[in-house]
């Protein structure tokens, strides 16, 4: 892919791992994940390693007993979520298509309108501000950036940023831990007046107990992403006043089993949701766009990530955009599958 930075790092390619489990059915589920070792810890090879694991542990077991075959894994090991994730979504890929419905009919949902943002990484501000006319351009209604590397640039990256694209555009910004507590004030209070919609994830989660402070003196809103991997992260960050959002991801939910509770968690406190993600392609996106159609509490759709300089697609069937608006076709399951042409390259393992 296109270089793409962020606080954390730089990535050039996408450390992606795709899965398909078979059933005595005669069908299979296909899952897929995006490590991103910055942020969750894991690699591809550590992806590829699990999987392995994992596998020969359902073996012989009900497909359709989601909780059981989670709880297998959970018991087999703590933390994996990106490698779980896949597992998960080939789960419920299994359980759509076993039924005859698109995973979303399956959850209970509906399909509504879902315009994704799309997302600028962290550059000098002039190329930022070009970047962001471009998009503009080119249909956008919303920028989410990146920033976190210096909390004084960070400041003038925004205001030309905003100054370029006028007031229509609406702006969200993602630190990806990237400030301490005084910078995170100081940034937050200076962007005050270029109407920011919210900031994601402004410290490190060390100083998550700071967060009930920095709340009480930021004009942003905050929406804590990787302080939030499960539901009860969820639950101690919204009964300790630590934020305004939450930002589920599949790759630090472990799947959509857990990104349903902390949906569900979220929407009985008031916390209003958006559906993140790290760098996957149209297959796991697929499956995200299932779960946003049946999770109203959902507010806030990143969901650009195949839009982000993926030099190849590896998916057949799967989302489609129009613009920024997501569409899927009502193929049961997910209705996402990998191309056998782009498999044929890839490094391959059965059991």
């Amino acid at each position: 892919m296109e270089p793409f930075t962020i606080a954390t790092g730089t990535m050039d390619n996408a450390q992606n791992v795709f899965i398909r489990v078979h059933t005595d059915a005669g069908f299979y589920g296909v899952g897929e994940c995006s490590a991103f070792p910055m942020i969750v810890g894991e690699t591809q090879d550590t992806c590829l390693i699990m999987a392995r694991e994992f596998a020969r542990l359902w073996k012989g077991h009900d497909a359709l007993d989601i909780p059981a075959r989670m709880q297998q894994l959970h018991d087999f090991t703590a933390g994996n979520t990106t490698i779980k994730s896949a597992f998960d979504i080939a789960l419920f890929d299994i359980a759509a298509k076993n039924a005859g419905l698109p995973l979303y009919q399956f959850l209970g949902g509906e399909k509504r309108e879902v315009e994704s943002d799309i997302t600028i990484g962290i550059a000098g501000p002039h190329s930022m501000a070009l970047k962001a006319l471009d998009f503009k351009a080119s249909g956008a209604n919303i920028l989410k950036v990146k920033l976190g590397k210096n909390a004084v640039e960070d400041v003038a990256r925004i205001k030309q940023m905003r100054e370029a694209v006028g007031k229509d555009l609406k702006i969200r910004i993602d630190a990806n831990q990237g400030w301490n507590f005084d910078e995170a004030v100081f940034a937050l209070q200076a962007l005050g007046p270029y109407d920011i919609e919210f900031c994601e994830q402004p410290m490190r989660t060390w100083f998550d107990d700071r967060l009930p402070q920095l709340m009480q003196l930021s004009p942003v809103k905050i929406m804590a992403d990787e302080s939030v991997f499960n539901h009860h992260d969820a639950r101690k960050q919204i009964n300790s006043g630590s934020c305004h959002y939450i930002n589920i991801k599949m790759s630090k939910s472990g799947g959509i089993l857990e990104a349903k509770k902390i949906h569900d968690e979220a929407a009985a406190k008031g916390i209003a949701c958006m559906m993140g993600g790290m760098l996957e392609s149209r297959i796991a996106l697929s499956a995200k766009l299932h779960f946003v159609y049946a999770s109203p509490n959902i507010k806030f759709y990143d969901m650009d990530t195949c839009m982000l300089g993926h030099l190849q697609d590896p998916c057949l069937g799967g989302v489609t955009y129009d613009g920024y608006k997501l569409n899927i076709s009502d193929e049961p399951g997910i209705g996402a599958d990998a191309s056998e042409a782009f498999l044929a390259n890839c490094e391959y393992y059965k059991v």
